[in-house]
C-alpha cells in the first residue's frame, strides 16, 4: 500500500479502463502520476458488460502493456449492419481498411484487471479504497480531498484529471452538464446460437429497438435497447421468452438460438459535458460523456481522450498550463461532438418505423455498402474516431 504524497504532477481520479490508460500512459512519458480509486485492490467487479473495442483501442491497450497473450478476448472481424421489415444492409471487414481484425470483445472485469496488473508492474503510485469528496483548481495547482482508510488528506496537483462520472466535474467554474434521458434501458445477455459467429458482430435496428450481438468466445453477447418496462420484462421472463422475440427480430442468420444466460439491465441516457475543462482540471471518458451504446462507441472514445491528453502533454513543462488544455479540449471536441452526434443521431433515425423512414434507411445502408470509398470511410471512422 502507497502512502498519500503531498503533492504529485498530475493526479489521476477513476481507476476505470480510461484512468489507468491514462496513468500508464503518462507514467510511460516520465510523469509523476498518482491513481485514485474508490474499490479496493482485490475487490471482484460484478459488471456484466462484454466491451466491443475497435483495434485502434486494443493497439492503444497493447501499447501501454495492458494487453497480455492470456487475456481472453474475441476478435471482431467484420460487422454486419440491418433492418428488421426493410431492405438494406451494410457490412464492414477488416480488409476495407487493411488491418489484422477491427475489433476484439473482452468482459470489463477481464479487462480492469488485466490494467491493474500493468499499473503494478509500472510501478504505478495507486491509492486504493480512496473516496474523493471534493476538488478545486487555483491558479498555480489543483487540489483533492480525500478520505483513505477513515483519515482526511488534501493532495495538490499541477494538473487533475476526472474520469470517473460522478459530479465531481459539475461543481467547478463553467462547467454544465447536458443530460437527455432516452427513456430506454439496455438489456444484456449472453445468448448461444445453433450456427458459429465466425467473428461477425451484428447491428440490428428491430422494431423493438436496436440491439448488438457481439462475438464472445463461443457464444455472443446481445445488448439490446427496449423500454424500461420491455427491459423489466425481459429481465423477469423467462429465458425462452427472450430467445423467441430475439429469433423473431433477428431471423436465422445464426441458426436457432437455444439458450441464454444471466440478464442484466442498465438505464440509458446521454450525458455530455459543456466544456472539458476548468482551471487546471481536464475531464475525460465517463467525466466528459456518457451516451447509448448503439455502434458501441462511448468506450473507445473514452480511449481516445485518455491517448488524446497524453499526445497534448508531452514535452509540456506545466502540464495544467490554460492554454495546452484549451488545445486539447478543441482538438477532442472534433472526435467527441462527431460520434455523440452520429449515435444520438442512430437513436433517433431507428426509432421510426414508417415506411418511408424504413426506405430511406436502407437507401443509406445500401448506399455505404455498395461504394467502397464510403464504406471505407464509415469503418474508419468506426475504429479510430474522427480527426484523430
Amino acid at each position: 500500500m502507497q502512502g498519500v504524497p503531498e503533492h504529485s504532477e498530475i493526479v489521476i481520479v477513476g481507476g476505470g479502463p480510461v484512468g489507468a490508460l491514462a496513468a500508464l500512459r503518462l507514467a510511460q512519458a516520465g510523469r509523476d502520476v498518482t491513481l485514485i480509486e474508490a474499490r479496493a485492490k482485490d475487490a471482484p467487479l460484478r459488471d456484466a458488460r462484454a466491451l466491443a473495442l475497435s483495434w485502434y483501442s486494443r493497439q492503444q491497450l497493447a501499447a501501454a502493456g495492458a494487453w497480455p497473450d492470456e487475456l481472453p478476448a474475441t476478435v471482431i472481424d467484420s460487422v454486419h449492419v440491418s433492418q428488421q421489415g426493410g431492405f438494406g444492409r451494410t457490412v464492414l471487414t477488416q480488409q476495407d481498411l487493411g488491418l489484422p481484425h477491427l475489433g476484439a470483445v473482452v468482459d470489463y472485469p477481464a479487462l480492469t484487471a488485466a490494467l491493474a496488473t500493468a499499473l503494478e508492474q509500472a510501478g504505478v503510485r495507486v491509492l486504493w479504497q480512496a473516496r474523493v469528496s471534493k476538488v478545486a483548481s487555483l491558479a498555480r495547482y489543483a487540489s483533492v480531498s480525500l478520505t483513505l482508510h477513515e483519515q482526511q488528506h488534501l493532495l495538490t496537483c499541477r494538473l487533475l484529471v476526472l474520469a470517473e462520472g460522478g459530479a465531481l466535474a459539475e461543481s467547478l467554474p463553467g462547467i454544465q452538464r447536458h443530460v437527455h434521458d432516452y427513456q430506454q434501458s439496455a438489456v444484456l445477455a449472453m445468448v448461444n446460437a445453433s450456427q458459429p459467429h465466425r467473428n461477425m458482430a451484428y447491428e440490428r435496428f428491430s422494431a423493438q429497438g436496436p440491439f448488438a450481438l457481439l462475438p464472445h468466445g463461443e457464444q455472443m453477447m446481445l445488448v439490446w435497447t427496449r423500454s424500461h418496462d420491455e427491459a423489466a420484462r425481459l429481465h423477469a421472463a423467462d429465458g425462452s421468452v427472450l430467445l423467441a422475440e430475439l429469433q423473431q427480430a433477428f431471423g436465422e442468420r445464426l441458426g436457432k438460438f437455444v439458450s441464454v444466460g444471466e440478464r442484466a439491465v442498465f438505464p440509458l441516457a446521454l450525458r455530455q459535458l459543456n466544456s472539458v475543462h476548468s482551471g487546471r482540471v481536464v475531464m475525460i471518458g465517463n467525466a466528459a460523456q456518457t451516451m447509448h451504446p448503439v455502434a458501441a462507441q462511448g468506450f473507445n472514445l473514452g480511449l481516445r481522450d485518455a491517448v488524446g491528453l497524453v499526445a497534448a502533454l508531452e514535452g509540456a513543462a506545466d502540464p495544467g498550463d490554460a492554454a495546452l488544455l484549451r488545445r486539447y479540449g478543441a482538438a477532442r471536441r472534433v472526435d467527441s461532438h462527431a460520434v455523440v452526434g452520429f449515435t444520438h443521431g442512430l437513436v433517433r433515425l431507428f426509432d421510426g418505423q414508417g415506411i418511408a423512414v424504413k426506405a430511406l434507411r436502407g437507401l443509406g445502408m445500401s448506399a455505404i455498402d455498395a461504394v467502397p470509398p464510403l464504406r471505407k470511410a464509415f469503418a474508419g471512422h468506426l475504429v479510430f474516431g474522427v480527426g484523430v
